[in-house]
C-alpha cells in the first residue's frame, strides 16, 4: 500500500520528464553559478528530473580527491565538464565540509546528489554550503531514501548525535559508524559486496574510497538540520528508485 501511494503521489508531482516542485524554484538556478559537491549527477542531465545542468550559466565542482570510486582520475582548474554546451566550470580537489579556497557567498546555489551520507561530519558540510552560497540563494540536497536503498535495516540518524559531531570536530576519517554499517547492511541489494566480509574491508578503507553511508537522513532529520542553520525547506520530493530531495533556501 506504501509503494502504490507513493507512485500515485509521484505521478502528481511529474510534469513532463521535470517534477513539478523543481519547476517552481527554477529561478533559483536559470542563467545562475552554481557549485557541486561529489561530482555530476545524473538526476541534474537534460530530459531527468531535474535538469538543472542545462538552464544555469556554470556550475564549479568539488570533490575530495584526484582519484574517486564514482569519476576515476580527476584533473583540478578548468575541467568540471557539467554539460556538454556550457564551458567547462572549475574543479576544485577539497572536503566538501572545508570549502576554504571559496569565499563567503560566491555562489546562487549548491547542489548535492548522493554526498551527504558520505561525511562524517555532515553539519560542517552544511554550514559550509552555507557560507559560500548568497544569501536567498539555494541549497540542493539529494539523498538516498532509505526504505529502498541497503540502508532500510538501520535507524535514522539523531540530530543529537550529528550535533556531537559537529561540536567534537569530527574528522572524515572517522570510523565509528563501520560496525553498525556491516551488521545492517542489506547485503541482498549489492551484489558486489555480499559479505560482511567485504563491507568491513571496504569500509576501513573510506578515507580512501569515500563508500560509506556514516549518517541514514530522512525529512524530519533534514527539517532539524534546516531549523538549526536558519534555512527555510522551501519543497521536499521524492524521484524512482531512491532519491529523497531537499530544496533549502539560504538566509544570512
Amino acid at each position: 500500500m506504501y509503494l502504490h501511494n507513493l507512485k500515485r503521489s509521484l505521478q502528481k508531482r511529474v510534469f513532463g520528464n521535470e517534477l513539478l516542485s523543481f519547476k517552481k524554484h527554477k529561478a533559483y538556478l536559470i542563467n545562475k553559478n552554481g557549485l557541486e559537491i561529489g561530482g555530476t549527477s545524473k538526476i541534474f542531465t537534460d530530459n531527468e528530473a531535474m535538469p538543472v545542468y542545462k538552464i544555469a550559466s556554470n556550475i564549479d565542482g568539488c570533490n575530495f580527491s584526484l582519484n574517486t570510486v564514482w569519476e576515476g582520475k580527476i584533473v583540478k582548474g578548468k575541467t568540471y565538464n557539467f554539460h556538454q554546451s556550457k564551458s567547462n566550470g572549475i574543479q576544485f580537489i577539497c572536503e566538501g565540509n572545508d570549502l576554504g579556497e571559496i569565499k563567503d557567498e560566491s555562489y546562487d546555489f549548491v547542489l548535492s546528489s548522493h554526498s551527504l551520507e558520505h561525511f562524517a561530519n555532515p553539519l560542517k558540510a552544511i554550514y559550509e554550503w552555507k557560507r559560500v552560497t548568497k544569501n536567498e540563494g539555494l541549497i540542493i540536497i539529494v539523498l538516498p531514501h532509505p526504505k529502498f536503498t541497503f540502508d532500510n535495516k538501520r535507524k535514522i540518524t539523531t540530530f543529537k548525535h550529528l550535533l556531537l559531531d559537529y561540536t567534537n570536530e569530527t574528522k572524515e576519517d572517522d570510523l565509528t559508524h563501520v560496525d553498525e554499517v556491516v551488521e545492517m547492511h542489506d547485503y541482498t541489494m549489492t551484489p558486489d559486496i555480499n559479505t560482511k566480509e567485504d563491507m568491513r574491508k571496504r569500509s576501513l578503507d573510506n578515507y580512501n574510497n569515500r563508500c560509506l553511508h556514516h549518517h541514514v537522513y530522512n525529512e524530519d532529520l533534514i527539517k532539524e538540520i534546516s531549523s538549526y542553520f536558519n534555512l527555510k525547506l522551501l519543497a521536499t520530493d521524492f524521484v524512482k528508485p531512491f532519491n529523497s530531495i531537499f530544496y533549502l533556501k539560504v538566509i544570512h
